[in-house]
């Protein structure tokens, strides 16, 4: 009995999606692979990396063209004319995103702000976000924090090595000590603990958290046929759509206990969490327990591995490329002098560092794909009627590598962002999304990014491992891993005498 109910559920699906078919075929889609299977639609063309082959797509089908996933119609975008007419004339309606099975069970169904629904919980969401969260002045707050945890990992890069050592090259494997500095940075803003290395009280905490995190970044990265085909998340045969409500449920029980350990402290404190339950005491009806949730949600979840991620992309792309790496030492020694570390407040006269770190993400955007889209009502990208409910994918990283807008696509070359200011509104440099969704915490990532990267090129000389290029090959992952971690030698320059003894001597 149980196999013919599914069969007539197969067949109406199938049935559905026909209709589907039928209805859009009067209207002037994007183009489309002919022939999408019964139920599943084009999702079996779907290869990692996912963006490589929307690329490989879209030089057959143009830069926008369309795919059903399931019974939903995807169009994909990859072309700054279409980009822009995307976040100009269609930015309200193409402000939603579209209701996936994964965010509901990971996203306090739908209340987090990556994923709220556009309209009055969506702005104030922004709204506390902007004003509460990543201002300036809380940014500025928290300098104290990144410049130490900056000192931290240039000291752990040292190798425990004393002064008189320090000109001993240490092999260092970058992705695990990126991480644990990205975590803590975020973790003593949001809560005020350090979850990894030295003076670390709560292991036990820390080790849920870690695990938790992983867990939930495989899942946000994982292909779901659930989000597309009803049926799959009622068989469930992989198992995922348990995992996912059992991480989801895990990582509220973390957040909850970070919230009341906070609430129940009887002395005071600046950190996120402090400052945003205050706000309770005056605004509760803004600041919920879950409201405040989602935005640590979206703080840890979204400043952690992206940072980590950029951050050994960028040193990966400078040890194959040594002469800029000279280059950019020019430039911060000539700002700050040979006896002092490089800060925040010098990070806006280093043009070339800036130039670095766009091109890293030009060429290795943490985001590949853009946080999906969803269209409110139906609309027009040039000239293609795009219906309502339409799923919207901007391919950030074909942007990124065509030939037709960058000179010598393929090469790493930071002199090409010194007019930083023509090339954002240009549609071309996406790696924070456009319009009203866009990122809201760029502030924060180009502070962490800047300060870490300016460091680790004053303070070391970095080597490759042996004579052959470092491999960029891409790592599956929703943030583009590498797909071999960056392993290379750093030696200490004259310049950590002095933080070293500083840190084995204080004051």
């Amino acid at each position: 009995m149980d196999g013919i109910l599914v069969y007539i559920f197969l067949f109406m699906i199938s049935l559905l999606l026909a209709l589907k078919l039928l209805l859009s075929h009067g209207k002037n889609l994007p183009p489309s692979p002919f022939f999408p299977l019964p139920l599943i639609g084009h999702l079996h063309l779907l290869k990692h990396p996912i963006h490589q082959t929307l690329h490989n797509l879209s030089k057959k089908y143009g830069h926008v063209f369309s795919l059903w996933f399931g019974s939903r119609l995807v169009v994909v975008v990859s072309s700054p004319s279409a980009v822009c007419e995307c976040f100009t004339k269609n930015d309200i309606v193409l402000a939603n995103r579209p209701f996936l099975n994964t965010g509901k069970h990971l996203t306090y169904n739908f209340t987090v702000l990556a994923v709220a629904p556009y309209g009055e919980l969506w702005r104030s969401l922004r709204r506390i976000s902007t004003c509460e969260i990543f201002s300036t002045s809380r940014l500025n707050l928290f300098s104290g924090i990144r410049q130490d945890e900056v000192k931290r990992l240039l000291c752990k890069l040292c190798n425990g090595n004393l002064v008189e050592e320090l000109l001993i090259p240490t092999v260092v494997e970058v992705e695990p000590m990126l991480l644990d500095f990205t975590s803590n940075i975020v973790m003593r803003m949001v809560a005020g603990k350090r979850y990894f290395g030295d003076d670390v009280l709560h292991e036990g905490q820390a080790g849920r958290f870690s695990d938790v995190v992983k867990r939930v970044m495989m899942c946000a990265g994982a292909t779901n046929p659930g989000d597309f085909i009803p049926l799959w998340n009622w068989i469930d045969p992989t198992g995922l759509q348990k995992k996912i409500m059992k991480v989801g449920e895990e990582v509220d029980a973390i957040f909850q206990g970070l919230i009341d350990e906070i609430r129940n402290q009887q002395e005071g404190g600046n950190t996120m969490i402090h400052h945003l339950l205050h706000l309770q005491t005056t605004q509760p009806e803004y600041f919920s327990d879950q409201i405040i949730k989602g935005l640590i949600h979206v703080i840890l979840l979204a400043g952690i591995d992206t940072t980590a991620v950029t951050l050994e992309w960028a040193l990966s792309h400078l040890l194959n490329n040594p002469e800029v790496i000279k280059k950019a030492r020019l430039e911060i020694e000539c700002c700050t002098g040979q006896k002092r570390l490089v800060n925040e407040e010098d990070l806006s006269s280093l043009s070339y560092l800036q130039g670095i770190i766009l091109e890293t993400l030009r060429l290795t955007p943490a985001a590949p794909l853009l946080v999906p889209h969803c269209a409110s009502e139906d609309c027009q990208i040039e000239g293609y009627d795009i219906p309502r409910d339409t799923i919207i994918f901007v391919n950030a990283w074909a942007i990124h590598r065509d030939p037709n807008l960058w000179e010598d696509v393929t090469t790493f070359k930071p002199e090409r962002h010194e007019n930083a200011v023509e090339l954002s509104d240009s549609y071309k440099l996406l790696p924070f999304g456009l319009g009203r969704r866009a990122c809201p915490g760029v502030g924060m990532a180009q502070r962490v990014v800047g300060l870490t990267l300016a460091s680790l090129i004053q303070c070391f000389d970095w080597e490759r491992m042996n004579g052959s290029l470092v491999d960029m090959t891409e790592g599956q992952g929703i943030t583009m891993p590498k797909a071999q971690p960056l392993v290379a030698k750093c030696k200490p320059r004259p310049i950590m005498r002095a933080l070293v003894s500083e840190v084995i001597h204080p004051i």
